[in-house]
Parts: structure tokens; sequence; C-alpha cells
């Protein structure tokens, strides 16, 4: 799958690529980007209806979007750290091929189990894509012009958002059913691949080196006992309690141990050398938060709409194209203001305080607020989420050579999706801990037995609840979900302190690091 292109239009060559060949080099990496986009978002009306037909619960559902996040989480480095040291392309085509092998299997899936386990394979799949399609784009393209094409990557993520959960829409209420969510995945990944093929041409100069795998299991086996601990604590045992401490011990430890790995080893997966740079360090407490608000607002907003507002997944698709319009609009025009000016910091930082703000606000809500001041609020949020996302990538990788950019990409995105995965867990078990407890109440109010009412089945399946217990439960819902953002909101402000203390460097204008530049960068533009 590899292929050669003439020497000028190498990327760190003393000439840069034209912007047609860039262009056309990009068709194929947004494709495969799409598709991983649209197989994240198409699902998220579906959920209600794929968990109320497999009867799962609450936690079910939010073990389905976290399964996939933590796969992508653990996976990220690898596949960054891989992108470094072997052929990009090849291994885009790769994640694209593991990616429609767990599409396939997560639309056959009979129960809630086969479905959370199959979609560990997608996450995979999906942790590919996401790190190498920034990797190949800063392999590509300088700096100073990536901004311009950064606002293409986040219209096409804006698109893949807008359109995703429309789709799974009108695909859950027509007569072709939820599986076919992610079986529609796979023609368009097929496409992407031709296209790939055809159109990306890059340069691979192997090196002889080695993965460090020792350390990614460390990571992986951290991260998995702490989203682990998060989703059963409060349920199956107290916050509070030696279950608590043996989840957290082991996170822990395993965290301690991948450091310590990760120091001595000659390739790291993520290496200190780029994680101790105060840009980075930074860079990666901001992407935390927006990693909940791009998964946790998608997730929890069409749950909202469904269960609470008693919308189809179709009319819940579209309340939520607010969110996803203003992601795509304030990417492209903040990427082209930084194309202009060669300074990012100002966008991000106010990218940041707008999610704040629009996750502030959405905290106020309950099941029976105006839907234009939630589209609005959702507005703010995704706006904040145009502002900030790629361009914290962008600030990173201006710190970096090309050898060390798949690294250093695969730093953020890991992080990023290690707040999405996270947040999703996190916020996933306050509302259904707060929303148990409404529930309760609220029957108790009308003189309901709690437990009786339970046992017809899934709360989250609404429509086959007696009337009465249906509209505790929406209420419960719609009331409860208002919590949830308070708590991205306080995240979000952790972000916006990290930004503000991010070191400007003017974006350089080549590809490669001068050595100069490498010990020498341009002080902070107030």
């Amino acid at each position: 799958m590899s292929s050669t292109v003439n020497p000028p239009s190498l990327p760190g060559s003393d000439a840069e690529m034209s912007h047609r060949q860039i262009v056309e080099a990009l068709v194929g990496i947004l494709a495969a980007l799409f598709v991983g986009m649209v197989s994240s978002t198409i699902v998220s009306n579906a959920l209600p209806t794929i968990i109320a037909d497999l009867d799962g619960s609450q936690r079910a559902y939010t073990w389905v979007v976290t399964s996939t996040l933590l796969a992508m989480t653990a996976t990220t480095p690898i596949w960054g750290k891989l992108s470094d040291l072997y052929n990009k392309k090849f291994l885009l085509q790769l994640a694209i091929v593991i990616f429609v092998i767990g599409s396939v299997a997560s639309g056959a899936a009979q129960n809630v189990g086969e479905m959370i386990g199959f979609r560990v394979i997608q996450g995979i799949g999906m942790g590919g894509i996401t790190a190498l399609a920034q990797t190949v784009i800063g392999a590509m393209i300088p700096p100073r012009q990536r901004g311009r094409y950064n606002g293409y990557l986040g219209s096409v993520m804006g698109l893949a958002t807008v359109s995703g959960p429309l789709i799974g829409g009108v695909i859950v209420d027509s007569a072709l059913g939820w599986r076919w969510c992610f079986f529609v995945c796979v023609p368009l990944a097929v496409i992407a691949l031709g296209v790939i093929q055809k159109t990306l041409h890059l340069e691979h100069r192997p090196r002889k080196a080695s993965i460090d795998w020792g350390g990614a299991t460390l990571i992986a086996a951290s991260v998995s006992a702490l989203l682990i601990w998060v989703s059963f604590a409060g349920d199956d045992f107290a916050w509070f309690s030696w279950q608590t401490a043996a989840f957290l011990g082991a996170s822990l430890v395993a965290l301690i141990g991948a450091v310590t790995v990760e120091r001595r080893v000659k390739e790291p997966v993520v290496p200190p050398s780029i994680i101790s740079r105060r840009t980075t360090l930074l860079a990666v407490i901001a992407s935390l938060a927006v990693g909940i608000a791009m998964f946790g607002g998608s997730v929890f907003l069409g749950q909202y709409f469904q269960v609470a507002r008693a919308y189809s997944p179709t009319q819940a698709g579209l309340l939520t194209m607010p969110l996803m319009l203003g992601l795509m609009v304030s990417s492209v025009i903040v990427g082209r203001l930084i194309v202009a000016s060669g300074y990012y910091k100002r966008y991000i930082v106010g990218g940041v305080a707008l999610l704040v703000v629009g996750f502030g606000l959405l905290a106020t809500i309950d099941h029976t607020t105006s839907l234009v001041l939630i589209g609005l609020y959702m507005a703010l949020v995704g706006a904040g989420v145009g502002a900030s996302m790629q361009n914290l990538v962008l600030a990173v990788q201006n710190t970096v050579d090309v050898t060390e950019i798949g690294a250093a990409s695969g730093v953020i995105a890991f992080f990023r999706s290690l707040g999405g995965a996270v947040g999703v867990s996190v916020l996933g078990a306050v509302l259904a801990s707060h929303v148990g407890n409404l529930i309760v109440s609220g029957l108790a109010g009308i003189g309901v037995d709690p437990s009786a009412a339970a046992s017809g089945g899934s709360t989250l399946d609404v429509k086959n609840l007696p009337a009465p217990v249906a509209e505790v439960v929406r209420a419960a819902y719609g009331d409860g979900t208002a919590r949830i953002f308070l708590v991205a909101a306080v995240v979000g402000l952790v972000g916006l302190v990290a930004t503000l203390f991010i070191q400007e460097v003017a974006l350089r204008k080549t590809v490669a690091m001068k050595a100069a530049e490498a010990e020498v960068q341009e002080p902070s533009r107030a």
C-alpha cells in the first residue's frame, strides 16, 4: 500500500506541498475521519432504542459508549507512536479495516455483553483513525498553514456529527432497525479505503525501533481500573469502601509502573520529553475538558430529548443540530483567523470559555425548558469545542519536529479520548444515581411502589411503562440531566485556567523544525 512521489512534494523537504496536492490528499484522510466520526454519532440517538431492545440498564447505556472510548483511548498513543516508525498510509487503512470488523459485529450483537465487547473492537479502529488523521495532516502541512486546513477538518467533523444523529434517527424510525446504524458505516469505509489508496502519497523512511508494549499495557490497565470503578461505585458498592480503595490503588500502581517504564525505554508510547513541556502539559489538561464536551454532550443530550421530552430518534437528531453547527462554523472561522495572524492562544482561551458558559447554562434546564433556549446553549458549547479542539493539537504540534509529530498528536488525542471516556462514565454514574433517587421519590409521591414499577423492564423503555410511571421517569431524566452539565462546567473551568497559562509561540512556516527553532522560541505575544 506504500507509494512514492516526486521529491519536491515530500513532507519535510525544502519545497512544501502545493495547496492542490494537499487538498487531494486530504480527501482520503477526511473521508476516513468522516467514517469514524459518523460511527460514534450515529449511535447516540439510537442508544435508547438499542438498550431497550436488548433489555439493558442505564449502566449498560453508559458502557456501550464507554467501552468504545476506553479502547480508543488506550490504543490512540500506540497508533500515534507506530506512525512515527512505520508506513502511515498502511496504518490508516489497517485502522479502517479493524473498525469495519467491529461495526459489522456490533450490528449483529444479540445482547448487551456482546454489544459492549464488539464496540471495543470498533474503538480500536476509531483510535487509529483519530490519531493517524491528525498525524498525517501534521506531516504534510506547516503549522502556520495548518489552521486553514484545520477548518476543513472541523467542517468534516461538524458534518459528521450533524448527519450522524439524523441518519441514526431515520434508521431507527424506519423498517431497517437499529442494527443498520452499524452496517451503514461499512460501504462508507470501503469508499474511504479506495480514496486513500488513490490520493494519499507519503514518503516512508523506515527506522529500526521497538514499541513499548509494557508501557502501553500499564497505561490501559490504569485507565481501565479507573473507569470500572466510576461505573460501579455508588451502586454495587459505596464510594468510600474497600472496593473503591482496591480499584484506585490498582489504577495508581499501574500508573506509577507506566511512568517508570516510559522513563526508561528507548521508544516510549507517551514520551516524557513531550509530555513534560509546558504547552503540551497545559494542552493535555484543556483537552480533557474538551473531551467531556465532545462525548458527554452528544451522548446525554440525545437521551434527554428522547427520554425526557418524548421525541423520536430523528427529532432528537434535529434538536441536537445547534451543537454540531456551532462546532462547524466556529472551527472554519477560527482556522482562517489563525492563518491570518499566526497566533492561536486567544482563540483557544475564548473557545474553552464559551464551552464553560454553555455548560453552565445547560445546567439550568429541566423537562420543561424552552427548546429555543436549549438550542442556544448547545450552540455555545459547540462553538467552544470548534474553537479549541483542533487548535490545542496545533499548539502542541508547533513545538515538535515532524519526526515526533505522531507521538505528540497521539498524546493529545489520547487525553482528549480519556476525557471523553472518564466524562461519559462519571456523568453517567452521576445521572444514574440522581435519576434513580428522583424516580423513587416521584413514584412514592403518586403512591406507587418503586420496586413493583421497575419489575416490568428497563426505565429507558418509557413507551412501555404505565402512563403515570412514564411521566415520573420523564421528569426525573429531564430534571436530573442538568446536574451532569453542572459537573461538566466545573471541569471546563479547570481547562480554562490551563489555557490561560499556555505559552504562545508564533506558528512556524515549515513542516520540519529547524535546529535553531528547537532551541529558541519566539516569546509569547500578549
